[in-house]
């Protein structure tokens, strides 16, 4: 296995991990921000009032998109356990 070929493999896992996890931290940003905003001009100072509806949207964003989710990360595993023997040999 060359150093290209192992950067390649990390580039590529870095690459599959934020296409999973940027459905869920764009979730928790806009809903963090709609909160703030709302605290802001009610001056309501409660801190479940900002970890409930994010713990809310993320749920929600990951009952709409796990699918996806799940489908690039067994997709990104299939391919990378079909390629070791070509990495090995």
């Amino acid at each position: 296995m060359t150093p290209s070929t192992v950067v390649e493999l990390g580039r590529v896992a870095i690459e599959v991990t934020l296409l999973v996890a940027t459905p869920m931290f764009l979730a928790a940003l806009v809903t963090g921000l709609v909160v703030s905003i709302f605290q802001a001009a009610t001056q309501i100072n409660e801190m479940t009032l900002t970890f409930v509806p994010k713990l809310v949207a993320m749920f929600v964003t990951l009952v709409v998109a796990g699918p996806w989710m799940l489908t690039l990360l067994t997709d990104y595993m299939r391919r990378l356990f079909e390629s070791i023997p070509a990495l090995i040999g």
